[in-house]
């Protein structure tokens, strides 16, 4: 099973903004820390992106890379322009990035029917343990 990256998203209101970028070509998020288990996230991994205290989409992680030495170092993750996006599940804020094991990690929307269901539902829903 793959290991995933969940991460805030700063600056980013929804996610038809992170669509609109994804196709302009990968996208490379810079972070201060490399993950230990990099080659974990390397072999079908995602990064899963939380917007306003939910997590609404992921991408897939394409390369992981250090770049620098020592104090100076930092990571560089470069993603697929792909926006795959998840069911809604609501995550509290925290700083950086966290690993996200695959058996916690939201089911994508293509694999179950979400209809028109508006998200404050779903995550109600899913809360209950109804869906």
């Amino acid at each position: 099973m793959p290991l995933h990256m969940i991460k805030l998203s700063v600056g980013m209101d929804n996610v038809e903004w992170l669509e609109e970028r994804a196709r302009k070509g990968p996208l490379v998020v810079h972070t201060r820390m490399t993950p230990k288990r990099a080659a974990e996230m390397e072999d079908g991994g995602s990064l899963y992106w939380v917007t306003k205290g939910v997590i609404q989409c992921r991408m897939p992680i394409v390369d992981i890379t250090t770049r620098g030495e020592g104090k100076a170092s930092e990571c560089l993750i470069t993603l697929a322009p792909e926006v795959i996006r998840t069911a809604p599940q609501a995550r509290r804020p925290f700083q950086g990035w966290r690993y996200l094991e695959a058996k916690d990690a939201p089911v994508d929307l293509t694999t179950m029917d979400a209809g028109d269901l508006p998200d404050d539902l779903a995550i109600q829903l899913r809360e209950m343990g109804a869906w």
